[in-house]
């Protein structure tokens, strides 16, 4: 009688969901690394910083240098092991390339003319958010609010600009400092939009134009209480429309590899007992007096 193999050795799991890439993929996104590497980047924010405050730069200075080396390295090596892991995927993921390209400006020499380099080593501190799901979120979102704010932006520039030459033909003669000209009234509505010292721009001018208040106060309600207010509503809504996604994304994380892994088990066992009953038939068929019945 013929024996048939089992379902492991008649159909073997694909090399990719044993082999020593998914075992490295699984320790590269195992949330323990993923905490180690967080904690990695704010020790080496911390260390820093050090430089930046004169009280600690000095008897600091030489292990905050030695713990930034060290974090570099645990860096370079960590990229190393994604890029291994991931293969052709990392150079598609944008994260990922930008935690590469964060390392790759700390990796350049900080002498002669590249010096100006030393102070971008503060980046890696950005590594943060791609470390941190819930600021990739947030990131996420503020990216996909841009098209949304282009008009929204469009729209502010227009009632500024309106605004401006107005603002330069009512006032220039009252407030010369402030409307004697398009740019410095632009730049002073702008400042009035932010809300920082229109009162005492708007009492200013009042003082020979009694009704300026109620350009002021038009504006204002126009642009400060409006039109930014659209920005807000606009990334809140593609921040409650990522959100949605991640959710959609981890409802169909079970049809991911574990769900794969488990159709490609089920799959070997049919196999393998279909081998079985072809060995089974193969056995009665070659019995004697089988072929008479």
């Amino acid at each position: 009688m013929v024996e048939s193999a089992s379902p492991s050795e008649a159909v073997p799991r694909p090399r990719e969901s044993t082999g020593p890439r998914a075992r490295l993929r699984a320790l590269v996104e195992a949330p323990a690394f993923q905490r180690a590497v967080t904690v990695l980047i704010v020790v080496n924010a911390l260390a820093l910083g050090v430089d930046t405050v004169p009280a600690l730069s000095g008897p600091f200075s030489e292990a905050a240098a030695a713990v930034d080396q060290v974090a570099l390295a645990l860096f370079t090596a960590e990229l190393g092991l994604r890029l291994v892991a991931h293969g052709r995927r990392f150079a598609r993921d944008p994260w990922s390339m930008f935690d590469l390209a964060v390392v790759a400006i700390a990796l350049l020499p900080d002498s002669g003319g590249l010096s100006v380099l030393r102070a971008l080593r503060v980046l890696r501190v950005l590594r943060l958010i791609s470390a941190v799901p819930s600021m990739r979120r947030v990131v996420a979102a503020l990216l996909g609010a841009i098209p949304g704010m282009v008009s929204t932006i469009g729209l502010l520039v227009l009632i500024l600009y309106v605004s401006g030459v107005m603002a330069t033909e009512l006032f220039a003669e009252a407030a010369p400092d402030h409307f004697g000209d398009l740019g410095a009234s632009l730049f002073t509505l702008f400042q009035i939009m932010t809300g920082d010292g229109w009162s005492d721009v708007s009492r200013e001018i009042m003082k020979s134009q009694p009704l300026a208040w109620a350009f002021f106060v038009v504006y204002i309600l126009v642009t400060t209480f409006a039109v930014l207010n659209l920005f807000i509503a606009i990334v809140v809504s593609a921040m409650e429309e990522e959100a949605r996604l991640d959710l959609e994304n981890d409802r169909g994380a079970g049809a991911g590899p574990e769900g794969e892994a488990d159709s490609a088990a089920v799959l070997a066992e049919v196999r393998a007992l279909s081998a079985r009953v072809e060995a089974l038939r193969a056995e009665v068929a070659g019995r004697p007096g089988t072929a008479s019945r």
